[in-house]
This record gives C-alpha cells, structure tokens and sequence, in this order.
C-alpha cells in the first residue's frame, strides 16, 4: 500500500511539473500572442527571394549580404530540393533587386544550408563573408572573400571544431577571428526540444575561434541566436532567443566578454542588425514563435521589428 501511494504521489508531482513547464515554455513563445496587421506604406515585397532571407549583413555603402534557403530541423522550408544562396543587394538602388552571387574556388554548393553572415573589411578595405553552413545537419563556418566588380564569392576555407556544435549567428573580427552562438545544446532536435527547452535549461553559449585558440567565452543562455558589435567595437551584443533578452558584454583585449547588463523585451528575438551611424540596435523578431513552429499558411506566424 506504501509503494502505492508513493507512486501516486510521484505521477501526481510529475504531472504538476509537466503542466507548470508547458505553461512556462508557451509562454516564452509567446503562444497565445497576437497582433493586427499593420499596414506600412512604405514596405514593399521584394521579388527574387522566394526560399526566404535567415541573415543580412549591410556594407557601408548599402550593398547588403543575404542568406537564403536555409533548412533547419522543426522550420518549415518552403524549397527543400534547392541548394541554400548568398544574395546581394543595393539597398540603395530605387528598386532593390536580389542577384545570386557565384561561389568560386570548390565549395560544395550541393549541401549549402546557409544560416547567419557576417562581413569584416581589413585595413586594405578586402571584404570577407562568414556564413554559418549546415551540411548535412552539421555546423561549420565557411570563409569566403568577395570581389564587389566580378560580383563573386571566393571559398577561403571551412572552420570546424568541437565547441562549434550548434551555430545559428556568427560575428567576423579578424580575416580568419570570429565569435560564434550555439543555439542547442544537444546535437539531437528531439532532445534540445523535449528536454533542453522545453525543461528551460540555459546551457547555451558564445564561442571565439582564431587559428591559435578556440575557447567559450559567455555562457547561461537558454539559446543564444543573433550576435553582433558596436560601431567601436567596445561591446557585443547577444540574443537569447527564449529568455526575450539582449545581453550586452564588453569585448576584452583577449576577446573573452565581460557582462555589462540584460536588456528585456517583450518579443522573441532573432538577429540582430546595428546602425553603424549612431549605434542603434534593429532586432529582427517572432511575435508568435508557436507558430513558426507549426507553421500554418492561412495563419502565418508574421514577424516584427523592434
């Protein structure tokens, strides 16, 4: 009758605990939220992007670099048997038009799964492009420079490494240097899900890579997403897509991140951009992150910026 009631006792906490969870993890995504449509004027629909833009990167003079074709595990991909693109743009131009840029010098573009970008210019202004790649399920960070005239991405080389096991953005701070966010924990999509997020374990981190040393410089995170800098270069920026939070570090002289303070939003945050004129964060947001999840075209989940 004792290991009866025992058990009982055990079935009833966990079922407590289990309710209590669901109700935490549909509240960090927001899953009972909904907005109006609002209409913006000036916000036209660009045609030539029709497998979706994951990234965008903003030279300083207005040509933009845009990832597209992005298949990831539990999202919905709208073309799931073309290869992922890197697209350029004027942002400038009085029509904005997307072109694919070619990608020379033996890259696999049969498994590109193109996810966040990042551009560093060194002093003889030379412009490479870090792409976070998914081929294959896995993660890596390829290099490529670009020839703005020829319109062309040439393949430098691929980072892989043991600390880099879930990369969703990528920061570039050097020609081969860059800081790099894991979304997951856990390699397998079934367990990040039904275990690391759902149970609301901040395992996540930020990792630098240069030649010499790779090492986790931030941690605590319950997915870290977007990342980026300053215009100074002082500080670096960090979404945590499930905690509604920007967290702010100062970058130090051996590149690890010193927290400054959490700034919190009530939206789920995915990239972020940065006004290099005055320093003004642009944060590219999910409403209703339950549906994306669940992804319903007469319901779209619709997107915000904050």
């Amino acid at each position: 009758m004792g290991k009866l009631v025992l058990l009982i006792t055990v079935f009833i906490v966990f079922c407590a605990l289990f309710v209590e969870r669901l109700i935490v993890f549909r509240q960090k995504l927001f899953a009972d939220r909904e907005l109006p449509p609002k209409r913006l004027p000036n916000c036209n629909l660009i045609p030539g992007i029709d497998n979706g833009a994951e990234d965008i990167d903003v030279l300083p003079n207005g040509m933009a670099f845009i990832s597209s074709g992005l298949k990831y595990p539990g999202l919905k991909t709208f073309e799931p048997h073309k290869g992922g693109q890197i697209l350029l743009m004027d942002l400038l131009a009085e029509t904005p038009r997307p072109v694919e840029l070619k990608i020379e010098g033996g890259f696999d573009l049969d498994s590109f799964n193109p996810h966040g970008i990042s551009f560093y210019m060194d002093k003889n202004e030379s412009i490479y492009l870090f792409v976070v790649n998914h081929p294959e399920g896995k993660s890596a960070v390829e290099i490529f420079k670009f020839f703005q005239d020829e319109k062309y991405l040439l393949y430098i080389r691929t980072v892989t490494n043991e600390l880099l096991t879930s990369v969703n953005d990528v920061l570039a701070v050097g020609p081969e240097h860059f800081y790099a966010t894991n979304d997951r924990y856990f390699r397998s999509e079934t367990v990040s899900v039904y275990v690391e997020m759902f149970w609301g374990l901040s395992w996540t981190n930020v990792v630098y890579y240069s030649p010499k040393k790779v090492k986790e410089v931030a941690s605590g995170f319950y997915s870290a997403n977007g990342i980026n800098m300053s215009p100074d270069g002082k500080f670096v920026y960090v979404a945590d897509i499930l905690d509604h939070s920007i967290h702010v570090f100062q970058k130090m002289s051996n590149m690890n991140l010193s927290p400054v303070k959490v700034l919190k939003l009530e939206t789920v945050l995915d990239n972020i951009s940065v006004d290099r004129r005055n320093g003004d964060l642009w944060l590219g947001c999910h409403p209703n992150a339950a549906k994306l999840l669940s992804y319903d075209p007469k319901n779209p989940p619709g997107s915000e910026v904050s």
